[in-house]
């Protein structure tokens, strides 16, 4: 693609666009720019281009003549009149749609106004498009056409080393890019995302749709205006809004060994739980467990822990460090860790009030955090086949599934899944 810019200052447009991505890709051939310097035009021998306007005002303007006769050299060059595109506040605000369009051009030039404009029998005679980089005023078109051509040569073919970028990026289908991370992993204590370091590809581009749709729904909301969203973006966006409906975590938990007197807490988020999981057709905690007696041995171990939001018991989990029995029956796989240093979860539960606040990812961060803190080398957890929502959670925080077991529930399916995660 050519780009061919007619400008009083053509060394800042050329030193410009010479460097990074688009220097390269006018060494490699994949696009050309040409800057055409209007004072070459001009049959003042002091090389003036410019006049008062007519019926007084501030400023100068730019003479026709020169501007016309740079435009018909180059047709006269190239053999044909390209599209020209004229800076001004005036015109459309320039879009990625915009950008799509014109990027279908062999050839296109950019006029670049000062002082005061052009004279407007010029942009009559060459037809020139009025196209804007936004709402404000520049001192000349020469920095707005540097923007757009950069970003027209994004969607030439052969100008970005992984084509796949001009797809994907932001405003692609005018939505915002998802959030990008590259290494260390972990950075002044923020770490990567466990679904981008998970390697499955579909997780990965469920994430990045959603990231999509969220920060457009937070940043430019207008976006939706211009492109509506398709039927599955519009079941996503409503479930982000029913998401942002509910109570929001302000402050971070607190997490601490349970009492006797979380109890009735405690015994009330496995009953939301249960209630849950039935309502899921899930058959796990259907009978008689987990009840009080269970969670009574549990505080009476130091091995029952709590997370309070507020004073108020918000989350429940059990982390043992002696190696479950049932573990050992392991089929259809093998653990990755040694038994004798693993930890292993039990009983967690977040209660309704505060489901999908990121109250559950919290509560794995502290039970690897304890595993951590009292020397295990992982942490190990069962679930039933069809908890869906606990085997999200474990996948998103990198527990690994190692096989199957059966857990003693009488009268209720004992088959378990069992996943498990190596601390590093």
């Amino acid at each position: 693609m050519n780009f061919h810019i007619l400008t009083l200052f053509p060394d800042m447009v050329e030193n410009g666009l010479k460097t990074s991505i688009t220097g390269r890709a006018i060494e490699s051939g994949a696009i050309s720019v040409e800057a055409v310097d209007i004072r070459d035009y001009t049959t003042d021998k002091h090389r003036h281009v410019d006049d008062a306007p007519y019926g007084g005002g501030a400023g100068m303007v730019i003479q026709p003549a020169p501007v016309c006769d740079a435009y018909e050299a180059l047709c006269k060059k190239l053999g044909k009149r390209p599209r020209v595109i004229y800076m001004t506040p005036q015109g459309r605000v320039f879009n990625q749609s915009i950008a799509q369009d014109l990027a279908k051009e062999e050839d296109l030039v950019f006029l670049c106004g000062h002082y005061e404009g052009i004279d407007e029998r010029a942009l009559e005679l060459i037809q020139a498009e009025y196209l804007s980089a936004g709402d404000f005023v520049l001192t000349g078109g020469e920095l707005p056409s540097m923007v757009m051509i950069d970003c027209i040569s994004r969607l030439v073919p052969g100008v970005l080393n992984n084509d796949v970028s001009a797809e994907i990026e932001s405003f692609h289908d005018n939505l915002l890019e998802y959030p990008q991370y590259t290494r260390p992993e972990t950075w002044e204590g923020r770490t990567v995302p466990e679904v981008l370091r998970g390697g499955n590809h579909a997780e990965i581009e469920a994430w990045r749709t959603r990231q999509s749709l969220e920060r457009t729904l937070t940043k430019r909301p207008d976006l939706f205006q211009q492109t509506p969203p398709t039927p599955d973006e519009q079941r996503l966006l409503d479930k982000i809004r029913r998401d942002r409906s509910r109570p929001q975590l302000v402050e971070p938990p607190v997490c601490r060994i349970a009492t006797e007197d979380d109890l009735p807490a405690i015994l009330a988020i496995v009953q939301q739980a249960r209630n849950y999981l039935r309502r899921h057709r899930v058959d796990q905690w259907q009978g008689t467990y987990p009840n009080e007696d269970t969670f009574r041995a549990d505080i009476a171990a130091g091995t029952c822990h709590v997370l309070t939001y507020q004073g108020a018991v918000a989350a429940v989990f059990t982390l043992t460090f002696a190696p479950e029995p049932a573990y050992d029956a392991l089929t259809d796989g093998r653990w990755r860790s040694d038994r004798e240093h693993a930890a292993v979860l039990h009983r967690n539960a977040v209660s309704a009030e505060w489901r999908g606040t990121g109250l559950s990812d919290l509560l794995m961060q502290e039970v690897e955090r304890l595993a951590r803190e009292s020397g295990a080398h992982a942490v190990r957890v069962d679930t039933h086949r069809h908890n869906g929502a606990q085997k999200k959670l474990l996948e998103r925080h990198g527990y690994r599934f190692c096989g199957n077991i059966l857990c003693d529930e009488p009268g209720h399916d004992p088959r378990r899944q069992a996943f498990e995660k190596l601390l590093k």
